[in-house]
């Protein structure tokens, strides 16, 4: 019989203890990602998604928009602010622990709760206070799970069950907007459905139906930008990979540590248990199978990066409460409890340090970026002179805090290319630009693209920075030096791919397809 014909228990009151639990682990949880979110310096990742809402937009760089919108709707409606744009994440977690609640509480209200108590009592759900893609892909993700789970639960294909799989569409449609990653969830449902549900597939049509606004946005944004998404996740940030050993054995690390120990070792000793629940939750098992067995394949090219399992988190421990033994799920959750609390102390150790204390680390002269920006800036600012930086996370932190975007000068890298999007460097021809660096510059690398090139230096906090200031910027040289080795790097569309637009090439050469 399967999960969704299984018949539903009456309501079930929750142990007294068990309700505790929830209250304590959600209030405590959520005011340590309050504190974090409001005293944490802005990271470059975020500071850089930060411009995504200060020019919203159908799609950027890397991406798809939907942080570059949440972002712009938390400004708008909250202040410009870092506590305005984080605040998103730090709800995520009460968010999809009411997801996970409504989506099983018809099956089983107790082990329901267990579910969103172990996930909210996993690490990483009392730290996670910052502003990513991977905020609204995580979001919408559960919340097209657990429609989709409601509607499984109908005994027929009625009305009821027909806008639960639409609503679930278009929770995967704005997910798909969100990252690509959410292919891993369409995957999931194909599995579920082709296995196990094949007299619904009416009903997986109709999601999809529902979904496919998501990915016509994204593609008509792909048209129009030189299908940059496919460029950077596709084509450009492959180009390199090969297998290595440590990627798939730095994989398998990372899973047993976001599983947690005590949540691994119970899975382990009652793997029995597991293997029996995934003929009853058959849609949950394929929640967490296909994820782990697609990132698993992906990582014998690839680092998988922690973040990118996130959006299947929550399933993991919705499973481990509907399989383990009853009299199991409260060790689990002391377990939890403890490593949690390890992260907890951890996270209280750094805040008592101090700037000094962080002299001798490795990370030192990123940390005075991040907390001594202002001072940088205002040794570094000069009047009439234009300012830009050599990486975009460097850029990105400096814009945030002066509130006007920083250009990159140079070739760059693969990632974060908005700068191809937004900025125009002829505007600069002629102009004295300063760039901010924290190494020591070679003069020879920057006399081709001004007239003058002068090296200064400051100290903040005993780290050393530079300023490499060129007079009379020569725009033509640039657009040959620069901008041509980013066109032929970054933008070997394949010839296959239609466009109607791309706003480098328009600049770099004046059409939207540029000879090579």
């Amino acid at each position: 019989m399967s999960q969704n014909h299984a018949p539903v228990s009456s309501p079930q009151a929750l142990p007294a203890s068990l309700s505790r639990w929830l209250l304590g682990a959600g209030l405590a949880s959520l005011l340590l990602r309050l504190w974090i979110a409001l005293t944490f310096p802005i990271s470059g990742d975020e500071a850089f998604f930060y411009w995504w809402g200060v020019y919203p937009d159908w799609g950027y760089s890397d991406h798809p928009p939907m942080v570059g919108w949440l972002i712009a709707l938390m400004r708008g409606t909250l202040g410009d602010s870092i506590g305005s744009i984080r605040l998103p994440a730090v709800l995520l977690p009460l968010g999809l622990g009411a997801a996970l609640w409504w989506a099983l509480k018809p099956l089983d209200r107790v082990r329901a709760a267990w579910a969103v108590l172990l996930f909210w009592l996993a690490p990483l759900n009392w730290l996670y206070a910052i502003i990513t893609t991977d905020t609204p892909l995580i979001f919408w993700s559960v919340l097209s799970v657990a429609a989709l789970m409601r509607a499984e639960q109908r005994p027929r294909l009625d009305r009821a069950a027909h806008g639960l799989y639409a609503l679930s569409g278009v929770f995967l449609g704005c997910a798909f907007l969100s990252k690509y990653f959410s292919v891993v969830l369409g995957l999931s449902y194909l599995a579920y459905f082709l296995l196990y549900r094949r007299e619904r597939l009416a009903g997986l049509a109709l999601l999809v139906a529902c979904a496919l606004p998501g990915p016509a946005i994204n593609m008509a944004y792909n048209l129009s930008h030189g299908w940059s998404n496919i460029m950077f996740n596709v084509y450009n940030r492959n180009q390199a990979e090969q297998f290595e050993w440590r990627k798939p054995l730095l994989y398998v690390g990372m899973m047993a540590y976001l599983i947690t120990p005590v949540a691994l070792w119970l899975a382990v000793k009652h793997r029995q248990a597991l293997i029996a629940a995934a003929r009853s939750r058959r849609l949950l098992a394929c929640l967490v199978v296909v994820p782990l067995l697609f990132f698993a394949l992906l990582s014998a090219k690839k680092v998988i990066g922690l973040h990118w399992v996130l959006s299947f988190y929550p399933f993991g421990f919705a499973y481990l409460a509907f399989a383990l033994p009853a009299d199991t799920l409260k060790t689990c959750a002391k377990g939890l409890a403890v490593f949690a609390g390890l992260h907890v102390l951890v996270v209280a150790g750094l805040y008592m340090t101090t700037l000094g204390s962080w002299r001798s680390a490795k990370i030192y002269p990123q940390i005075v970026r991040s907390i001594k920006t202002a001072d940088i800036l205002r040794q570094a600012s000069s009047p009439g002179v234009v300012l830009m930086a050599d990486s975009y996370t460097a850029a990105s932190i400096y814009g945030f805090e002066r509130h006007q975007y920083m250009p990159v000068f140079g070739v760059g890298k693969f990632h974060a290319r908005q700068d191809d999007m937004l900025v125009d460097f002829s505007l600069y021809q002629g102009k004295t630009v300063r760039v901010i660096t924290p190494d020591k510059p070679e003069p020879e690398e920057f006399q081709p693209y001004f007239d003058h090139v002068a090296v200064l230096d400051f100290m903040q906090d005993g780290v050393p920075f530079y300023l490499v200031e060129g007079t009379g910027f020569n725009y033509p040289a640039y657009r040959t030096g620069v901008l041509g080795v980013a066109f032929r790097q970054f933008y070997n569309i394949p010839a296959w791919l239609p466009m109607t637009g791309c706003p480098f090439c328009e600049r770099y050469c004046g059409q939207v397809r540029c000879p090579r």
